[in-house]
């Protein structure tokens, strides 16, 4: 998986400019202050090229954040050193799997966005990414996750799009055609990625798959329900229950 978001990262910022980070973040912050309010520290499990630990660090929190791609670490600390020194000295990135990595450190809160739990194609990797946050976790501390919805999935079957977007460098065409295998819960979501670089008009092709699993609520209890005490579900930037109309939720849990 992480040859996939090496790729990745070259264009993921470029992606993802338009995307709510602000906003997203104020919302799981939102959670933290409500759930666990004396919470500073916070582990991001799959923090990508750092924009939610940047937000969050510029509300005054501590955040370690550990991905798998090398490369979207690069561009993480790239972002760090050109934050003011305050909210920099509040940052820390490592290379690690969710599934395994220890800190050896413990945190307030865990977090892990971006649907970096429905990469967790198989059970044992499920199984093994909730004994990580609990790993980091005292008792009482939160673990926030978001995930693909499967009751909204199934209701909303995926289907091809196709994103053009660029800079002052480069063009990006991206397709993505999504395959369901409902047997496993999962989608397949092949892109072709098509880049062009603007000074000389080379364009580079890409093909990445994505492995996504779509979960359901009780599906995800027999997970955690010896480690966590469910704190809630929503629909996700909503204070509304999951419905089938919000493909991403997120899940709250406290540690036992």
């Amino acid at each position: 998986m992480s040859q996939v978001f090496d790729s990745y990262a070259r264009y993921y910022d470029l992606l993802y400019r338009d995307k709510d980070y602000a906003g997203e973040s104020e919302y799981i912050a939102g959670h933290i202050r409500k759930q666990a309010p004396q919470a500073k520290r916070i582990l991001e499990l799959g923090c990508g090229t750092g924009t939610h630990a940047e937000h969050l660090a510029r509300m005054g929190y501590t955040v370690h954040g550990v991905d798998m791609s090398e490369a979207m670490l690069a561009r993480a600390e790239v972002r760090k050193a050109n934050l003011p020194k305050d909210v920099a000295a509040r940052l820390s990135f490592a290379l690690g799997d969710v599934r395994t990595v220890r800190t050896g450190a413990t945190y307030d809160t865990v977090i892990s966005l971006f649907h970096v739990m429905s990469y967790q194609t198989r059970n044992v990797d499920l199984e093994a990414t909730f004994k990580t946050a609990s790993f980091h976790l005292q008792p009482g501390g939160l673990f926030l996750f978001d995930f693909w919805y499967g009751p909204a999935v199934l209701t909303q079957r995926p289907e091809v799009r196709v994103r053009c977007l660029e800079d002052g460098e480069i063009k990006v065409t991206r397709i993505a055609e999504p395959v369901m295998h409902v047997n496993e819960n999962i989608v397949s979501v092949n892109y072709t990625m098509f880049i062009e670089v603007k000074a000389t008009g080379q364009i580079e092709q890409i093909k990445e798959n994505h492995q996504m699993r779509y979960l359901f609520l009780p599906e995800l209890q027999c997970y955690y329900t010896d480690k966590f005490l469910e704190c809630g579900s929503y629909a996700w930037m909503t204070d509304e229950q999951p419905n089938a109309e919000v493909w991403a939720s997120i899940q709250s849990l406290v540690s036992a």
